[in-house]
């Protein structure tokens, strides 16, 4: 075989074989201590971080969101969303779970995500976002209400307790189980990471059996 030949053949070799054979501690994950509870004991949680207001998780949305629909029984997704200390982005940490607790998130959680980015709508206040609430069908007033109730503020505030335990620097952000926080240069790989790390705490056996006691 000629020296070009055999040049060739080791270029196409090297771009047939994995480029991640295997995780990389604080190259694709990061560990969490203190390890972290989750609400989902025997389950493997795995957690997003996001904000409506952000345009990165606009665009990570549709991607998660069919990722989700194809996860193992024995993985729980949920997600969080966090303020960071913005007003606007307050605002809407509490619609989601205003929505939530309306039982309309399911209709409308791509629908607000589409009217801030894609229709530019100013949907920043609790005024505005309850008018477009009640301009999607749904029931206004409910929305109001549990927008300002406690269960919502209670929610909002451990929250944002999660993003500091959690050290959260930015969204989205991919947390599973409690300990490792997925590292990424991009959507399609935060994906593939979480995939590895799920398998990784999968393969441990589940949870490590350390805790932290609850805040």
């Amino acid at each position: 075989m000629s020296i070009r030949a055999c040049l060739l053949a080791s270029a196409l070799l090297a771009l047939c074989a994995p480029l991640r054979a295997e995780l990389v501690a604080d190259r694709d994950y990061k560990t969490l201590d203190p390890v972290q509870y989750t609400d989902s004991p025997g389950k493997i949680e795995v957690i997003e971080f996001f904000s409506y207001a952000c345009p990165h998780c606009n665009e990570f949305y549709p991607l998660v969101s069919a990722w989700v629909a194809k996860l193992p029984k024995d993985v729980v997704f949920k997600r969080v969303p966090i303020g960071f200390g913005r007003a606007a982005w307050i605002n809407l940490a509490k619609a989601y779970y205003a929505l939530e607790a309306t039982g309309e998130l399911g209709r409308l959680d791509g629908a607000l995500f589409h009217a801030l980015h894609e229709e530019h709508l100013p949907l920043f206040d609790e005024n505005s976002i309850r008018e477009w609430v009640g301009k999607q069908g749904a029931d206004a007033s409910k929305f109001a209400a549990a927008f300002e109730s406690f269960g919502v503020s209670a929610k909002l505030s451990k929250g944002e307790q999660m993003v500091e335990n959690y050290k959260i620097e930015a969204v989205p952000t991919l947390a599973v189980d409690g300990k490792y926080v997925v590292i990424a240069r991009g959507f399609a790989e935060v994906l593939t990471n979480a995939d590895q790390v799920i398998a990784k705490v999968r393969a441990a056996g589940g949870r490590d059996t350390a805790r932290v006691e609850r805040r």
